[in-house]
């Protein structure tokens, strides 16, 4: 997964799709992919020429079947008419021959291992190492003809596993895992090595941000171990099935920035339940941020002596203390905390309350559970202890820390839940200590918030750790204010773990920042709070910069569940439409969701066909899935319960199946 142990981009081999070479030391390249009917040749080259407009590197098609592969040469003959050179991916299930004619036509063909020569039915078996021997023979024989004319032709090829569609076979030998993701790519690689073709690039793709990222991890490092040193296959990175809006941009920043910040992606999809052109800009903007992210500290910081988690390849929260009681407990088994950081001490306390209390009631069933607010000079002990009293006029309960510059800490008078010492270089042994002493007389814990690149945070580590012990501080946390808050926050969980202190709890900080719109806070947020949540890092989120407190927690707590670290809301699981979805799925999702968004803890998927809709449906409690033309199946978890549910009724069915199984609830007003 690493160069070192702090992620530089993997080296990987140029792999050359049409006239667009991706891979090496090209830069990360975005695609998407038609929602039209590939038959549809003027409405596809339509899309396809807006796509293009909108900076679309590479652009994917279905081919379900031989009559969209003989329709190519037409769509072909348009694009040229156009003036149109973007390279076209075939995208490819269950019909090899389907493969074979439109490798003729297209730079890229992308098969799923789950369908090429496989069936999912579901079906229980053990097999033999004999009889599973012969079932890969079997598969290879099936594959080898593609992978030969693809090498005739020049063609590049993506063996794209998808975690809701993996073969009978691999599920059961190797579950439902990242695991039998990656061996299932690997036995088609095995072919592709043998016949002495290398142009492959690889996905695997989940709709589950943390399996993707286990899975993506544990393929470069198998990739690694058969050839050690030497440039890999090239990854196309994305989260499938993401959703929209908010939620889908969140989740995929969470599973596509992690990964990009690991080093890992050389083309990118940002899988969107909305009009594809709106794909493009969200994944020019995430490979954006991932590589200023990486820019500063890839080169500059020194290893920590240690990792910042136990098992790259598995996600497990990371395993702290718990500080204080009952609901107001942060770290060990205590969820992920959300608390605001309101910045300076009001100097209105009462109208800050007031307004503050607004935005809390805008954010229904979203708890905030603490805040933060700044003292910085004498006058601020007053003040703060005023705000207090506001607060609980208003009916806000809330534990509330004070920031302090570590050699000033008198703002800080007693009341307060936690004393946040800000700390940098220049700030001295003699003053940490100070700072942890007051912690230890008004017997609160002391967060250390270092306020350092990524190459200064170990340093600062050790000096806090030493200065908390100096200054009889027997409760200590920490955070990072950085400008590369990713690196710094894994640069400080490896120093604590190779100091002895990996069980200190870690508080994740994010600010918006200033002028940002909506779209670019999403995807910083998710980001900069998703990549250590999806690392196990993090024991609260603090959140600053956002118009107001409604806002601020309707992030945070996406994020968080986009992270998997608590839910909060109806989880929705919907594909991004493609020429083989049977509906309308941007208008049907949309209905669905305004059924049942007020459903917390329950996960629909909406799929618009059979080639992933059945395998998520096991990540999902229930799922809405096209069947046929104007009819869909009704699941709940992996079990079809009711098939061909006219279209026009299927929504009043899912709601009447959710009733069914004691998990619905009437709206409240």
């Amino acid at each position: 997964m690493t160069q070192g142990w702090l992620p530089r981009r993997r080296a990987t081999r140029e792999v050359r799709v049409g006239d667009v070479a991706l891979g090496a030391d090209h830069p990360i390249r975005v695609q998407s992919m038609l929602t039209t009917d590939t038959l549809d040749t003027a409405g596809s080259v339509a899309q396809i020429e807006r796509l293009v407009a909108a900076g679309c590197e590479i652009v994917r098609l279905t081919v379900p079947s031989l009559r969209e592969a003989e329709s190519l040469p037409g769509l072909r003959a348009e694009m040229a008419r156009r003036g149109l050179r973007v390279p076209l991916v075939a995208d490819i299930h269950f019909t090899p021959q389907a493969a074979l004619l439109a490798a003729e036509q297209v730079e890229k063909v992308r098969i799923n291992p789950g369908n090429f020569a496989d069936k999912k039915k579901f079906a229980v078996r053990e097999y033999s190492d004999a009889e599973y021997a012969e079932e890969i023979a079997r598969v290879a024989e099936r594959f080898r003809p593609l992978v030969r004319r693809c090498r005739e032709l020049g063609r590049a090829m993506r063996i794209g596993t998808n975690h809701g569609s993996l073969s009978d076979r691999i599920l059961n030998r190797y579950g439902d895992t990242p695991r039998g993701m990656v061996e299932s790519a690997l036995e088609f690689l095995d072919v592709c090595e043998a016949e002495g073709y290398f142009d492959v690039v690889f996905s695997m793709k989940a709709s589950n941000p943390l399996v993707a990222i286990g899975a993506y991890r544990l393929l470069a490092a198998r990739l690694e171990e058969r050839a050690p040193g030497r440039p890999s296959y090239p990854f196309h990175v994305g989260v499938t099935e993401a959703g929209d809006a908010e939620d889908g941009r969140i989740k995929s920043a969470i599973g596509i920035g992690t990964l990009l910040l690991d080093g890992l992606g050389d083309t990118i999809r940002v899988s969107l339940t909305e009009d594809p052109v709106k794909e493009v800009p969200v994944g020019r903007a995430l490979a954006e941020l991932a590589r200023a992210a990486q820019a500063g500290p890839s080169a500059r910081v020194a290893d920590p002596g240690a990792s910042w988690m136990d098992d790259p390849f598995a996600h497990a929260r990371r395993a702290t203390r718990r500080l204080g009681a009952g609901e107001r407990a942060l770290g060990g088994d205590a969820p992920v905390r959300v608390e605001l950081d309101l910045g300076p001490v009001p100097a209105d306390p009462a109208a800050a309350a007031r307004a503050l209390a607004r935005g809390l009631a805008r954010a229904r069933g979203l708890a905030c559970e603490g805040l933060v607010v700044e003292a910085l000079d004498p006058e601020a002990g007053a003040r703060l202890e005023a705000f207090a009293k506001a607060l609980l006029a208003v009916g806000i309960d809330l534990p509330v820390a004070a920031r302090v510059e570590s050699r000033f800490t008198e703002g800080a008078g007693g009341g307060i839940a936690r004393l946040v010492a800000m700390t940098g270089d220049l700030v001295t042994d003699a003053e940490l200590a100070g700072a942890a002493a007051q912690a230890a007389r008004l017997r609160v814990p002391i967060e250390w918030e270092l306020r350092a690149g990524a190459a200064d945070v170990a340093r600062l580590v050790d000096r806090c750790l030493a200065a908390g012990e100096a200054g009889g501080a027997s409760e200590l946390l920490f955070s990072v204010d950085s400008e590369h808050p990713v690196a710094a926050v894994r640069v400080l969980a490896a120093r604590l773990r190779a100091r002895g202190a990996g069980g200190i709890p870690i508080v994740l900080r994010h600010r918006r920042r200033e002028g940002s719109g909506a779209e670019e806070a999403w995807l910083r947020a998710g980001l900069e709070l998703g990549a250590p949540l999806a690392d196990g890092i993090g024991d609260a989120i603090s959140l600053a910069g956002f118009a107001d407190a409604g806002e601020a927690l309707d992030v945070g707590y996406r994020v968080l569940q986009g992270a998997r670290q608590r839910t909060t809301r109806t989880e929705f699981i919907s594909c991004p439409s493609c020429g083989r979805t049977l509906f309308d799925l941007e208008e049907v999702t949309a209905r669905i969701k305004a059924r049942t968004q007020h459903l917390p803890g329950i996960k629909i998927a909406v799929m618009g066909c059979i080639v992933n809709g059945p395998g998520e449906m096991a990540d999902a409690d229930f799922g809405y899935v096209g069947s046929g033309p104007g009819v869909v199946n009704l699941y709940v978890g992996k079990e079809c319960v009711e098939r061909r549910v006219p279209e026009a009724t299927a929504p009043d069915r899912l709601v009447e199946l959710i009733r069914s199984r004691g998990r619905w609830v009437d709206p409240s007003n």
